[in-house]
Order: C-alpha cells, then sequence, then structure tokens
C-alpha cells in the first residue's frame, strides 16, 4: 500500500478535485482553437519506483531539481537526463513545491511542516514551522530576497537565507493558499482555492484578494508571465486565468475538456501549463494563442529549463519529461 493513503492531506483533497472536476465554468472567457503542436517530448523515468515527482524548478547549477511527493527524496536530472535522488532527513515528509533562492539554493516545502533547502551537491537542511499542522506548499523567492511559501492553512510564510521564518494571517476564511509567484509588482500573488480567489500580498503581508467570476473554479498554480501579468491555471472550470497587478482577470478556455489544469510557467513563446487528467502539456501566448502536446502519465509541476526547453514532472508515470518546442 503507498504509505501517502490515510494521510490527511489525501483523504481531504482527492475527493474535492472529484467533485470540482464536474463543474465547467464558461463565463467571462475566451474561447480560442489550439494551434497546432510542433515540438519533441523525452520521458525519462525515476530509479525510485512509485515516487510521485510533484515541484520541479531549472537550478542555478544547469541541472534541473525536482520534489519526489511519497519517495521523500530531491531529484536531480542533468540536460542530458541523468538522474541523482537525495533522501530527505525526516521520513514521511511529503517534499512539495521547489524554487531557487537568492542564495544559489533550491528551496522545498514539506507539507508535514518543514521547509527545506539543499545545495548543488546535495546537502539538505530543514527548518521546522511553528506550527506543523500548516501545509506548506507553493514556494517561491519573493522581491526582498528572502524565499516565501504559501500555507493550506491559511497563512503565507517567509523564510530568510539563514533559516527564520515569519508567518503573515491571511484575511479570507477559510483560505487554502496554494500555488505562489513573485509578481512584476514588488507583490507575492497566491491562489486561493477554498474561496476562489487570487491574492497579493505585500513582503509586510498586507493581502488583497480579487474574487473570480464563480468560487468553483479551483484555481492552483500561478507564475509571472512575461507580459507583466500573471497567470494561473482554474483545475475545475477548465481555464488559465490572467490577471494584471490591478487586479483585472481574462479567462481563456482549454480546448480539452476536464483535462485538470496544475501547474504553470513562463518559459519561451509564453507561458507553459500541465493537464492532470489529460495528459498534455499546454503552451498559451500573451495574446491567447493555445497549443497542447500529448504526454504519458498525469503531468504536475512544470519549469523552462535550459536552452528553451520545457520540464515537467509526471505524477502518475513516475518520470520527469522535456519539451523541445519546435521551431
Amino acid at each position: 500500500m503507498p504509505k501517502y493513503r490515510g494521510k490527511r492531506i489525501y483523504s481531504v483533497i482527492i475527493p474535492v478535485f472529484l467533485l470540482l472536476g464536474l463543474v465547467f465554468l464558461a463565463a467571462c472567457s475566451d474561447n480560442t482553437p489550439p494551434a497546432k503542436a510542433t515540438g519533441t517530448i523525452t520521458e525519462f523515468r525515476l530509479p525510485t519506483a512509485g515516487s510521485s515527482p510533484d515541484g520541479i524548478v531549472a537550478g542555478p547549477d544547469g541541472n534541473v531539481w525536482f520534489t519526489e511527493k511519497i519517495g521523500d527524496k530531491i531529484g536531480r536530472i542533468t540536460p542530458q537526463g541523468t538522474i541523482t535522488e537525495f533522501s530527505v532527513p525526516t521520513p514521511n515528509s511529503i517534499p512539495s513545491g521547489i524554487t531557487v533562492g537568492s542564495d544559489g539554493n533550491v528551496w522545498f516545502t514539506e507539507l508535514e511542516g518543514k521547509i527545506g533547502r539543499i545545495t548543488s551537491d546535495g546537502t539538505i537542511t530543514e527548518f521546522s514551522l511553528p506550527n506543523p499542522n500548516v501545509l506548506p506548499g507553493g514556494i517561491t523567492k519573493g522581491p526582498d530576497g528572502n524565499i516565501w511559501f504559501a500555507e493550506l492553512g491559511g497563512n503565507i510564510g517567509r523564510i530568510t537565507p539563514n533559516g527564520t521564518i515569519t508567518e503573515f494571517p491571511l484575511m479570507a476564511t477559510p483560505t487554502l493558499a496554494e500555488g505562489l509567484a513573485a509578481g512584476p509588482d514588488g507583490a507575492l500573488w497566491f491562489t486561493d482555492r477554498a474561496t476562489g480567489n487570487i491574492g497579493r500580498a505585500m513582503p509586510g503581508g498586507t493581502a488583497t484578494e480579487f474574487p473570480l467570476s464563480a468560487p468553483t473554479t479551483f484555481p492552483l498554480g500561478i507564475t509571472a508571465g512575461s507580459d507583466g501579468n500573471l497567470w494561473f491555471a482554474q483545475n475545475s472550470s477548465n481555464q488559465i486565468g490572467r490577471i494584471t497587478p490591478q487586479g483585472k482577470v481574462t479567462q481563456y478556455s482549454l480546448p480539452t475538456q476536464k483535462c485538470g489544469v496544475m501547474g504553470m510557467a513562463a518559459g519561451t513563446g509564453g507561458v507553459w501549463f500541465t493537464e492532470f487528467d489529460a495528459n498534455k502539456i499546454g503552451n498559451i501566448t500573451t495574446s491567447g494563442t493555445i497549443t497542447e502536446f500529448s504526454v504519458s502519465g498525469s503531468p504536475k509541476g512544470i519549469t523552462a529549463g535550459p536552452g528553451g526547453t520545457i520540464w515537467f514532472t509526471e505524477f502518475a508515470g513516475n518520470q520527469i519529461g522535456r519539451l523541445t518546442p519546435g521551431k
């Protein structure tokens, strides 16, 4: 039996996914037909079976780093596909989100209540949160040189490079802060899947939330685009959303129905995203043109990599994928 089965994070969230996956929202959207997909997909199987790779980020060392949610490991893959795994010291830590810090190290969240740091040679240090039950997930480098993380328990947290932690409660109740990204306006932007809002938090902790057209859109991943706006996944409404720093929202419906859009990352040609349920990688240009690519096993996290490549995790397929876009 996989060791995650029965943990509270899965027993609560998976039924919600199944319920909200039945909801389709078409209001305030732009129905853009898909463009012809050109590109090469290469997939690399992980050494540890059933490890469920989740978050992924391009590292400062020229490699790509990722979390193994069930394997309790941090993985590193070279541009050529060589994989090395590093075990997280705390058993059953459930590593999730991952980012690169201003200190040149890779930082990650552990759903069991810690923030981790790993050096390029694989040395891991863990920092315990004051409350171990807040479920930290999304994580990003902030505009102030610190690392920021979102908590499903309702906070936005900050950790300095030397490990000092501060948490800021959010205004909305209930709150499930999920995705997190640094915006071009010096703020931290997050998705709140409990309220269906997009949130904006200043480094001092003051937060504002912008409601979407319906509270059941289930926003997840979020990223800053090259156009100066924030782009986010709307899991249950099957849409990609765009929000300006002033809070104006535009929504684009995806061509594949019930695709389970999740991860978001800016890269060559616009914004890239994963379609967990449809086994696809998508791209949307800043003008709203959508392209989709078929892959194998439930893609989840996504990041831009070296040489214009796009890398992603395959949660169910236990693989790391690389997409090399066509010319």
